[in-house]
């Protein structure tokens, strides 16, 4: 039996293609590993600074010997969380939200704020370079994705509606991130 949110999605994607074949609608291409090339140049807390990192690239069925059921079904298949339920959404200690499937510096805690829908949020993450985005067309509307740059895992989405200096609202799946206590960080200025 398919799920009710499976269905959306799934109805969502064709409808997406099938405005993309008739030429109403143009996806952005996704790079592969040898057009975007196998490192990446990111901002790293515990450095201080940018650094250059291997991509992560992994078969499907070594991201699911490496996460839980959970984060494969965010990470793996732009899934989404229940609101209100994930273990970071409450936390307010100072530190660092790397990514689950990698550990790539995402979100610092000093941009976290509590948006009200259930969900971690911040208004801009550690620095640009740190997260991709690309159109998501899955509920009948646009959204902008948010996924990691450095193994591509779906962290969650980012909306308009956030609060000052960026107006941006990073939502985010707290099974996405893992946490890590200490001085957070992030790129100055």
């Amino acid at each position: 039996m398919v799920s009710r949110r499976r269905f959306i999605q799934i109805m969502g994607k064709g409808a997406a293609l099938a405005a993309a074949g008739i030429g109403l609608l143009r996806l952005p291409a996704k790079a592969s590993s040898e057009e975007s090339g196998s490192t990446i140049r990111v901002y790293s807390v515990k450095e201080g600074g940018y650094v250059t990192m291997d991509k992560v690239n992994r078969s499907k069925e070594e991201w699911r010997n490496i996460l839980t059921p959970d984060q494969f079904y965010v990470l793996r298949e732009q899934g989404t969380e229940r609101a209100f339920t994930g273990e970071l959404h409450d936390n307010k200690k100072p530190g660092t939200y790397v990514c689950a499937g990698c550990g790539l510096d995402l979100f610092s805690s000093e941009h976290k704020y509590d948006s009200g829908t259930g969900w971690p949020s911040f208004w801009q993450p550690i620095a640009p370079e740190n997260i991709g985005t690309e159109a998501d067309w899955s509920l009948f509307m646009r959204r902008t994705e948010v996924h990691c740059a450095r193994c591509g895992g779906h962290q969650g989405h980012v909306f308009e509606d956030g609060p000052p200096p960026t107006g941006l609202r990073y939502c985010i799946n707290s099974v996405s991130l893992r946490f890590v206590a200490g001085e957070p960080g992030g790129k100055k200025g």
